[in-house]
Parts: C-alpha cells; structure tokens; sequence
C-alpha cells in the first residue's frame, strides 16, 4: 500500500483513538510498522491493551482483501469530494504539529487552509444576545476584508454569526466539526455549511460518517485554537466550550482577545474573567490586526457605508442606536424628535437593513 493508504488505514481502526494512535507512532514510527507489528509486538507498548491489539490485528487480517477495501473506501471518498490529509504530508498544518496531542488525519471538503495566511478563530456561546450576534458577525466580515482567515466551530450562535460575516465578504472561512464532514451539524446551518466549501473548508478529525457526540466537541477546539494565531471570544458564560478553546489556546501560545460585557450579563461573565486573567481587551477590530502585525483594516466600513447620503431625521435616530437594542421610549427622549417621526425613521431604517427589533419595541443598528 502507499504511505497515504497506510494512514487512512490508521485513522480508521476500530475504537483506537488518538490517544492510543499516539502511543503507537511513538513505538513504531509510522502506520506501515504498525500495519506490519504482531500482537505480542503491539502488547508490549506501554498504554496498549489486548482489546486495542485485538482491534488492530483484526483490521489486517487479509490483507489483499484490506488493501483493496481501503482503494476503493478512497477513492469512493473522494467521488463525493472528501480529501484527507495525515500528519508526514507535506501541506499537514505545522501549527497544528507544533501543539499537545495533534491530530494525525484530518478530513476536508473544500479547499483546505493555506497557513500561510493570518489565522484568527472567532468562538462564544450558542445562546448570544443580539449585541454578541452583530459584534461577531461584523468581526468576521472585517478580519475577513483585511485577508485574515476565519476559523470557527459553525455551532449556532457566536459561530454561525462570525462565518456569515465572512461568507457575506465571499473571502474564505473555515470550520471545525466535532463530526464527520459529511454530516451537517446542527442541521439548522446546512446553508453556511454549504457556502463555507466554495472557498474554505470544513474540517474534522473524524472519519466521514461519525456521528455528532458530546466528548467530540471539547476535544476538536485544539485544533481551533491549533490552527489559529489568535483566539477571539466574542460572549461566553463562566462554563462555556468556548473557554475551553481559550484554555487550548494559553497551552499552545496563542494571544486571546475577549469581547467586554456588562457586568450583569451572563453570556458576558466568561469574557469578563478573561479579561481580568490578562486576555486582549477587543474594542475594534485594529486590535487584533495590530496583533498579527497588519494594518489598514477596515473598522469603520460599516459605518462609513451606512451613514453616506442618510436623510437628517434617519441620521439623528440612527446615531442614537447602537448594538445594544433601546426601547422606543429611549430613543425618542434621546433624539429629542416626536414619536411619530421616530416611527417613521425607524421603518425606513429597517426597511434598508440597517435597523433590526430583536425584542418587540426594541430596537438596535443591523450590521
């Protein structure tokens, strides 16, 4: 077999996960020995049980049977557009060989992620406010304007917002699942799924196939963080997942920037700890391109873009609101114009996406 079959064969033995796939590259060196190891050989690796030497014999026995099952499992791959990528190819990720506990196979469809570009993970908590969906999705689009790509887990919430900030620019954005790829989770983001692959990629560890499980997911976020210079936290409880991909990014290295909150929000008490534990202060987009060493970003386009040609009534609510939602009471003693003209302001507003009513009478800038 070709040393790439010899890995697909690795990534695929029965319950032989990747820390036991560890153990056995440092005892053999490469899937070939292990291929080639007998049992008594494989049973005096310290951390290998009869139950793993078990599982790898089984999956060599007949091996001109194997080789051919493994061909065409291949090649029937790739017909539906999955690529692999193991851990001596050439374009394997050297961030991600550089951290604890690499993956040594990964999946794709897509084109995978060129390294040699900026890398910033943008992560945070499923249930956010509106004011973390709007931050996340306008940092996506920036960083991805100013040639950073995007990396990000697609989970509803901070996630999908941040990669629909980048697929709006058509610049690339990648995801990570803590499932096969061939699988869209949740099902809710089957179109972001779809548009991330025009020119990014999606990416798992797991074989195609492998269904969602909840030890997955904690797990995939190293290589988040693995494959990112810098980790963004948009909104996150003090128990969030996405803390854990900040955990994964201080063992790697990897600067972290945190969105502040209110002190009396939940969604915003794990970014606030963050921040009080020596994370990056985000307050725009500059801070995190000053961090990779870029420059020229593009942080006031959105508001460069809404504010050309705005009639004055337009602009004098418009200036008023920002990302956290006010109540129409709010808006009208703050503009100092009559109810009816604040209405009237506001449907045109809406009516050019620029204004949204998260909550009934609240009402906040669209970005």
């Amino acid at each position: 077999m070709t040393e790439e079959e010899y890995w697909y064969w690795f990534g695929n033995i029965k319950d032989i996960y990747n820390i036991k796939r560890r153990l056995l590259i440092n005892a053999y060196g490469c899937p070939e020995e292990i291929f080639k190891a007998s049992y008594k050989s494989l049973m005096s690796v310290e951390g290998i049980t009869d139950k793993d030497a078990d599982n790898i014999i089984r999956s060599t026995l007949y091996k001109a049977d194997i080789e051919d099952k493994i061909k065409y499992q291949i090649q029937n791959m790739r017909q539906k557009g999955i690529q692999f990528i193991y851990y001596t190819h050439k374009g394997f990720p050297h961030k991600l060989k550089c951290i604890n506990n690499p993956p040594y196979i990964l999946y794709y469809k897509g084109r995978f992620i060129d390294e040699s570009i900026p890398s910033v993970a943008i992560v945070g908590t499923r249930r956010c406010t509106n004011y973390g969906r709007n931050i996340a999705y306008r940092l996506g689009k920036e960083l991805s304007m100013s040639g950073v790509n995007v990396v990000s887990g697609m989970a509803l919430g901070i996630d999908s917002e941040a990669q629909k900030g980048v697929i709006d620019t058509g610049e690339s954005t990648y995801s990570i699942l803590g499932c096969g790829i061939d699988i869209c989770y949740p099902r809710q983001n089957i179109e972001i799924y779809s548009r991330i692959m025009e020119k990014g990629a999606v990416i798992s560890e797991y074989p195609p196939g492998t269904p969602p499980a909840a030890w997955q997911f904690p797990l995939r976020n190293r290589i988040i963080s693995g494959l990112s210079d810098i980790v963004i936290v948009v909104e996150a409880k003090e128990k969030s997942g996405s803390l854990i991909t900040a955990e994964y990014a201080l063992d790697q290295g990897k600067d972290i920037y945190a969105v502040p909150g209110r002190i009396t929000d939940n969604v915003s008490a794990g970014c606030n700890r963050l921040i009080k534990n020596g994370a990056g202060v985000l307050t725009d987009v500059k801070d995190v391109l000053s961090g990779l060493g870029l420059y020229g970003g593009n942080s006031d386009y959105f508001l460069l873009k809404n504010k050309i040609g705005l009639e004055k009534d337009l602009q004098v609510v418009y200036s008023c609101l920002d990302l956290l939602p006010k109540s129409l009471d709010t808006i009208i003693e703050e503009t100092g114009l009559g109810a009816s003209e604040v209405l009237q302001a506001i449907v045109r507003l809406q009516l050019m996406d620029m204004v949204c009513e998260p909550v009934a009478n609240y009402y906040s800038r669209n970005i």
